[in-house]
């Protein structure tokens, strides 16, 4: 696609977007979906509320809360949390505890709560423009269908917009961490395990294609971008030579500190305890936030995350010391061949 030499250099890395009704990528309205916290306020008679945002959209949570204030009875407090928060999975649970009504925005539910109360922020971006494009780079046939949350709205029409061209259109429910059929995360990419050999992901960012090609590098992963308007193939030759570069940087490492994360949706502690037995030279360490800087305070030849893979890989690099996944580990200390490593992912719920 070429762009006209009067685009700025913002939109020539985002792409064009003049097709998408978009002048800035963050020109996005949202639905918040107020009444039906109102609603929630009223059945339980409650008096105070807690709203969680996604990172990108903290900015926005004052706003919200003035909204909510202008619809709810007077006395009914409104409070937001400050804690990161990066999925689902990742849920403010002192503040759950100490509100009537727990509101999480922009994902979808993972775990049924009467209290909590789910805001996936769909997407008013049109999908069908930057379908159109992608069809460059998929062959007729068979063709697996994946989108995020915030796109699911548009899955039906995007499997029907696939079908009048010719395609036949497989999709599935992952398992019972993912909410929607068709639905990927960031930590599992189960729904993509159809009978196919090229997938379409229809969604923003490249993480999770990626994370997508590495767990089933047998398939052709076609990145559809509606937000930022652009097609691109996953690659993940890049991402493999980073992994490749940790595991081997810790093959000589004596103290390992093996990371458990106590996140609701994110501990795994029975794997993290498992090394740690066999291993006398492994300690185990609790974490809410697994960061470089936090890290930096133990004297560690090399870390082991067991909290979500996402810590390893989107992070990986900026750790004092090789942080690996419990995969790499095993092949770190020889439990298993460099050939068998594998993607690390999320399965089932906590």
């Amino acid at each position: 696609m070429q762009y006209a030499c009067s685009m700025s250099q913002d939109e020539r890395s985002a792409g064009d977007l003049r097709n998408t009704g978009m002048s800035l990528r963050h020109d996005r309205t949202w639905d918040y979906e107020l009444e039906r916290i109102v609603e929630a306020v009223e059945e339980r008679d409650a008096e105070k509320v807690g709203m969680q945002f996604p990172e990108g959209l903290k900015r926005r949570a004052p706003h919200v809360a003035d909204d909510l204030r202008e619809l709810l009875p007077d006395g009914v407090r409104v409070m937001i949390s400050g804690k990161p928060c990066y999925g689902a999975c990742d849920l403010d649970t002192y503040m759950m505890r100490r509100t009537d009504v727990f509101v999480h925005f922009g994902h979808s539910p993972m775990k049924d709560s009467e209290k909590i109360i789910y805001v996936p922020l769909f997407s008013n971006v049109e999908v069908t423009p930057i379908m159109e494009d992608a069809l460059e780079e998929l062959e007729t046939g068979d063709v697996g269908l994946v989108t995020t949350a915030q796109h699911m709205n548009k899955f039906e029409q995007m499997r029907e917009w696939l079908e009048e061209r010719g395609f036949t259109v497989h999709t599935r429910r992952g398992d019972e961490r993912l909410t929607h059929e068709g639905q990927v995360l960031g930590c599992n990419y189960a729904s993509a395990d159809i009978d196919a050999d090229q997938v379409l992901y229809v969604g923003g960012g490249k993480f999770h294609p990626v994370g997508l090609a590495m767990e089933h590098p047998e398939k052709n992963v076609v990145i559809a971008d509606p937000v930022n308007n652009v097609v691109t193939v996953a690659d993940h030759e890049q991402f493999m030579k980073q992994r490749y570069a940790s595991v081997h940087k810790a093959m000589d490492a004596e103290k390992w500190g093996v990371i458990f994360c106590t996140k609701i949706g994110q501990g795994r502690w029975e794997q993290a305890n498992e090394i740690v037995e066999n291993n006398d030279n492994a300690y185990l360490i609790t974490m809410d936030e697994v960061t470089p800087d936090r890290l930096r305070n133990f004297d560690m030849d090399a870390f082991v995350n067991t909290g979500c893979p996402r810590i390893t890989t989107d992070d990986g690099p900026r750790f004092h010391k090789p942080m690996l996944t419990p995969g790499e580990y095993e092949c770190a200390v020889g439990n298993k061949p460099l050939d068998e490593m594998e993607f690390d992912t999320f399965h089932g719920t906590w």
